[in-house]
């Protein structure tokens, strides 16, 4: 089978590349010109898949001057080591970037989740909440950078340089600035002080791989490496309200209680009372949905990476429906509606 060329704009780097895998090629068994494009996220990293004697591979291809792999290997090892489905690391060339992987298959959880409804969905969704459970359990504090106040701020501080003034292009007054300062400050307030464990920080439908043969295997996790120390609703935010599939909310509730009941009796720090623990859930899902509208925003206005621009009004419609909710937080939501109007965001288009 022959496939089709991979693009390169570093003469020098597809050199060493090419010199690097054939090498690779021989210590593994693999079939070097059968490499081609596996996917590519949101950073520079970029993704191959390769045949090999032993069933396919994964290609990683990540520029040191970007990108820094070993939390990758590093995160890598805690979760197997923790009995959860993350690729083994089989090569690594730590100075040039490139690394040969384990293959957990080409299907996503989002593509698995095509054209199904919430019963057909839920054994999926199971699998992903044990998995999460399991991930949870893990003991890594210490070994992964806590995700503190200092950082959930830095997070949020993307939502306005990013979404509201470069993309909806609004400039604040200095009264709405403090304002929204406020309320940011009352998000961090609950999300900091949450009970913490392991956290994966994009656990969500794009980075699950589901088996295609075997419905009763663990997903895959993959995208791992940003891994830290902290919120414990953070990860089944990521899941339950993903930026790319929408549920309704009296299925998310029982998904939600579903993971709460599995970590209760794993011994996960979790609030006794399932309200306060929505609560926090709903925070968490804040903060998260704030930085995200900023990340998705500068990865079209700087990265030039356009796709993530069709998720943004699901992203909206999460942050503003929990600022209309929660006393304290009204002049946020009413900034996101004054941003939707400049928008033009309406209801059909969620």
């Amino acid at each position: 089978m022959s496939h089709a060329p991979i693009a390169w704009t570093d003469a020098l780097r597809q050199a060493r590349f090419a010199e690097w895998l054939q090498a690779a090629a021989a210590r593994h068994g693999l079939q070097a010109d059968s490499l081609r494009p596996a996917s590519a996220d949101a950073s520079f990293r970029r993704y191959f898949r390769v045949d090999g004697s032993q069933g396919p591979r994964i290609v990683m291809d990540a520029p040191p001057a970007q990108e820094d792999c070993k939390p990758f290997v590093a995160v890598a090892a805690l979760l197997r080591e923790g009995g959860v489905r993350a690729p083994a690391v089989l090569d690594w060339d730590e100075a040039q970037g490139f690394m040969l992987l384990e293959d957990l298959g080409d299907r996503t959880l989002l593509q698995a989740l095509a054209g199904l409804d919430a019963a057909a969905a839920a054994p999926l969704y199971r699998q992903a909440l044990g998995a999460l459970v399991q991930l949870q359990r893990i003991p890594a504090e210490g070994q992964v950078p806590a995700y503190d106040r200092a950082l959930l701020q830095r997070e949020l501080d993307l939502f306005k340089p990013w979404y509201i003034e470069r993309h909806c292009g609004v400039h604040l007054e200095a009264k709405e600035a403090e304002q929204l300062d406020i309320c940011l400050a009352r998000i961090l307030d609950v999300c900091a002080v949450q009970p913490a464990v392991l956290v994966h920080r994009d656990f969500h439908s794009r980075n699950l791989m589901v088996d295609r043969t075997d419905a009763a295997t663990p997903p895959g996790v993959l995208d791992f490496q940003d891994a830290v120390w902290g919120p414990i609703s953070y990860d089944l935010v990521s899941l339950l309200r993903d930026a790319y599939v929408t549920w309704d909310e009296e299925v998310q509730l029982d998904w939600a209680i579903r993971w709460w009941e599995q970590a209760r009796k794993a011994g996960l720090p979790v609030d006794a009372d399932f309200g306060g623990f929505w609560r926090d859930f709903e925070w968490m899902g804040l903060q998260r949905h704030l930085k995200v509208l900023g990340i998705f925003a500068r990865l079209h206005h700087r990265d030039g990476k356009d796709a993530y621009l069709a998720d943004l009004p699901r992203v909206w419609q999460y942050a503003h429906k929990v600022a209309a909710r929660y006393q304290g937080l009204g002049p946020l939501a009413h900034l996101l509606e004054r941003l939707a109007g400049v928008q033009r965001l309406d209801a059909a288009t969620f």
